[in-house]
């Protein structure tokens, strides 16, 4: 098992000297194209690498209905990565957002919920609030997703959204409807 920096210290950058806190963030991965665990495995694995993140742990893997997507959408495979980081809240989006390019994720105009073969979304970072034009935390729309709250929900029980509530309780209120646990799928996540 990988070992987690511990939350509660400071960490200094050894070129600037600057202090760059350790935030939990937590990643919601998906994937309805082409090789989906593949897709989902590469994910993890491009997460492992980053410098300043330590993956601590990594959800099961569910099967989902796609949700508000074309007709036509096959199932997604989500799960859920949960990390220690100093990155920023930008540098972690860009992060997501290159490993998603890295697998071929395209993103076509005038369908913002076309199948795709991967999606990242960073859905908290510690407390940290974003309201911007490229970002907003905690993810607007985790609190009514059960692709997010269930898997989330296996790995750490007493998770909350700031601002928004316990993960357990959002669940229970969203139900699991369209969400199956697939136990016969595994990502392998933090040795």
């Amino acid at each position: 098992m990988t070992e987690s920096p511990n939350p509660n210290i400071i960490d200094t950058d050894t070129l600037t000297g600057e202090m760059h806190p350790i935030r939990r963030a937590v990643v919601s991965l998906g994937s309805n194209l082409g090789d989906r665990l593949a897709s989902l495995q590469g994910a993890v694995d491009s997460l492992k690498d980053t410098p300043e993140v330590w993956v601590t742990d990594v959800s099961p893997v569910y099967e989902t209905e796609p949700v508000d997507s074309p007709e036509d959408a096959e199932p997604y495979l989500n799960a859920v990565v949960l990390f220690d980081t100093t990155l920023s809240v930008h540098r972690l989006l860009d992060r997501g957002q290159a490993i998603e390019a890295a697998f071929g994720r395209e993103r076509p105009e005038g369908q913002p919920n076309a199948p795709r073969t991967l999606d990242v979304d960073l859905i908290v970072c510690g407390d940290r609030r974003a309201d911007d034009d490229l970002l907003t935390l905690p993810h607007p729309r985790a609190h009514e997703r059960a692709f997010v709250l269930a898997p989330w929900a296996d790995v750490e029980p007493d998770a909350e959204i700031p601002g928004v509530g316990a993960v357990a309780t959002l669940l229970e209120q969203v139900g699991r409807d369209g969400v199956t646990r697939r136990d016969d799928l595994d990502l392998d996540g933090t040795s």
